[in-house]
């Protein structure tokens, strides 16, 4: 079995937008992003198996992650076999992302680092291997979860310093795919007002804003929709070389792959096909 960072490729695609459209649609994206030279798509939004796989059916190459599928919405038996079922079909297509969410998310929410364990032991009985299994891990805990009864970790919402924490926690072997946001804009003024329109949202969940504070940012940073400190942490934006650079920033960090979230006006409606046809300009990829 071919190692994940290798499946995968340095550069992939989050996207909550496939949500918004159907089957069909979600396979002829998967077969954009595999032609534009994309090494994965990771499904946000919390979807089950059975939304990933439309993506995973509708191309020939590349490996399809959710990101993340919660752990209190589908039990380990269902995804287990949702699991094989689609790697008999496709060997090796698809990664499993799962995550305990957030307690204003989730009613059911307890003990997170514990149900988390339950489910790995769940996925563990039900022929899911550890090695296609990625958590989403923020802190230490989680972290040495990953590295221990999984195949990596894909932190969300993170900046070069904290995956350079994680690679240490982690080791050389398992996959780290930290999440990273785009906004595709050169005026700080227009990239800072989309980029702190679509953090608000993360400002609520405590498990991000904690995550902050033992990165060094302090509840000022929480203010007005974000500090210019922390949207600059948090998103890429600029031209081509500013983008660039901040993506080389996590790779130079220890990032193994990037799971990069196209980020636009929250006006904007469909799929940003036209961004991620741009930003694989920026990171020279090339069409198969």
């Amino acid at each position: 079995m071919v190692a994940l960072r290798d499946a995968m490729g340095r550069y992939g695609i989050w996207s909550s937008e496939l949500h918004t459209v159907g089957a069909g649609e979600r396979g002829v994206a998967a077969a954009e992003l595999g032609a534009l030279g994309y090494g994965g798509v990771w499904f946000g939004g919390s979807p089950g198996v059975g939304d990933a796989a439309p993506l995973v059916e509708g191309s020939a190459g590349i490996v399809v992650a959710t990101g993340i599928l919660s752990i209190w919405q589908h039990t380990p038996a269902e995804v287990g076999a949702r699991f094989l079922e689609l790697e008999a079909a496709h060997p090796g297509r698809f990664v499993l992302g799962i995550g305990a969410s957030h307690a204003k998310l989730a009613a059911q929410y307890e003990r997170p680092y514990s149900a988390m364990v339950e489910y790995l032991d769940g996925l563990d009985a039900a022929g899911v291997p550890a090695s296609r299994v990625v958590l989403a891990a923020l802190g230490p805990k989680m972290l040495r979860l990953s590295r221990d009864r999984a195949g990596g970790a894909h932190p969300y919402l993170v900046t070069p310093e904290h995956t350079a924490e994680a690679r240490e926690i982690l080791g050389a072997q398992p996959l780290l795919a930290p999440d990273l946001k785009v906004v595709l804009e050169t005026d700080p003024q227009i990239a800072r007002s989309a980029a702190r329109e679509h953090f608000s949202r993360y400002l609520l969940l405590p498990n991000y804003t904690n995550n902050f504070l033992r990165l060094g940012f302090t509840e000022d940073d929480f203010t007005g929709g974000g500090s210019d400190r922390l949207i600059d942490a948090v998103y890429a934006w600029g031209d081509d070389a500013r983008v660039r650079d901040r993506i080389d920033a996590f790779l130079a960090a220890g990032a193994d792959h990037l799971a990069l979230q196209i980020v636009r006006d929250g006006a904007a409606t469909g799929l940003p096909v036209e961004g991620w046809r741009r930003l694989a300009g920026v990171l020279g990829l090339s069409r198969g």
